[in-house]
């Protein structure tokens, strides 16, 4: 099993820049559907991955109260950048050359796995439903038996 067999290329991943305002990131997610996404610099460098409950928190924290959350004008949310949510990076990449027992102990602790190359750049992302649906479905050489 090689990881390139299960790497959606990051033309086809929708990802954050770290320069990004709170509410492109949001509109970006939203649009996507997404939970959690990937967050690069200018460079093509994995920086980290987000979540929406990142944004909720720094929201709550940093803006309001539960009870003032619907007094937040939009326009506070593009004061500040992606780059001010990155702390520890709970969704930690993979290189392409990693062992195919690291990317499935990383998608026991992961819906995506991020996939960089040996510069670091963000190349990609691996989902836990690809790697489950290759060992759920059956294959020709279990057919004949």
């Amino acid at each position: 099993m090689n990881i390139a067999f299960f790497l959606i290329p990051k033309s086809d991943v929708a990802y954050l820049y770290d320069d990004y305002s709170l509410r492109q990131g949001l509109e970006k997610m939203k649009h996507h559907g997404y939970t959690a996404i990937p967050v690069i610099n200018k460079q093509g460098k994995y920086l980290n991955t987000i979540s929406e409950g990142d944004f909720l928190w720094h929201i709550l924290t940093d803006y309001a109260g539960p009870e003032a959350l619907s007094e937040i004008p939009m326009q506070t949310l593009e004061a500040d950048s992606i780059r001010e949510l990155l702390g520890e990076d709970r969704n930690p990449p993979v290189p392409i050359n990693a062992s195919p027992e690291k990317l499935l102990s990383r998608a026991l602790e992961q819906n995506f796995i991020p996939v960089i190359d040996d510069a670091g750049s963000f190349i990609g992302i691996v989902t836990r439903r690809d790697i489950l649906k290759y060992f759920l479905e059956p294959c020709d050489c279990r057919k004949d038996r």
